[in-house]
């Protein structure tokens, strides 16, 4: 697969708002639970974490040894309803002070990585706060979108401005975009390090790109 992607541009997909480069993946299969959707949606997005999962070549699992599920997906409505969550401050140090945070802000999303010995991701929140446009979109765009963010420890910028996914324009249906899909695949090539802070690291990953 040769995709037209520069270094530059996949350094960029890893760089932080401070100039400093990032990235990281899952170290243990993952293990997803989702709260605060009907049964219909969570289907959905436990599927497209599974297609997104096929795609790295990664593994799902029912359980984490450790922490019974390590991928766990918040919806709700408002940023104050965490708060009400038992043991989510356990999880999430400084909860309170996020929220805040979040609700100053009016963001519709979040998510928080905990990494292992390694740098390598050992657990993931995603909270999605369900309104306004958020709300309106399409449970399988939302979740491919999701599914895609989770999957690396990606910039914090990677997608502020375009989305991961593409519209086919024959069938309408909703992709992820060819270049996203291709580092996913590379980022979990057997031979690449689980997590990185030297942006050499875009190097290796634009040479498995162009194989």
């Amino acid at each position: 697969m040769s995709l037209n992607l520069t270094p530059e541009q996949i350094q960029a997909y890893f760089t932080r708002h401070d100039g400093s480069y990032g990235f990281a993946r899952w170290g243990r299969p993952i293990a997803p639970i989702v709260f605060g959707v009907e049964d219909e949606t969570l289907k959905v997005i436990k599927g497209a974490i599974e297609a997104v999962v096929t795609l790295s070549g990664h593994q799902m699992a029912e359980t984490d040894p450790e922490l019974g599920s390590n991928l766990m997906f918040f919806f709700f409505r408002d940023w104050g309803e965490l708060l009400e969550v038992p043991d989510l401050d356990r999880l999430i140090p400084g909860l309170t002070a996020l929220v805040a945070r979040l609700k100053a802000a009016d963001a519709s999303q979040y998510r928080a990585f905990r990494f292992d010995d390694t740098g390598a991701i050992q657990a993931g929140f995603v909270f999605l706060r369900m309104e306004g446009a958020m709300a309106e979109l399409p449970a399988e765009t939302l979740a491919l979108s999701q599914a895609a963010q989770m999957i690396l420890l990606w910039g914090d910028q990677a997608f502020a401005e375009t989305s991961p996914l593409a519209v086919l324009p024959e069938t309408g249906a909703t992709i992820l975009k060819p270049e996203v899909a291709g580092i996913i695949a590379a980022a979990y090539d057997r031979m690449m390090p689980p997590s990185a802070d030297d942006a050499s690291h875009a190097l290796r990953l634009f040479a498995r790109l162009q194989g």
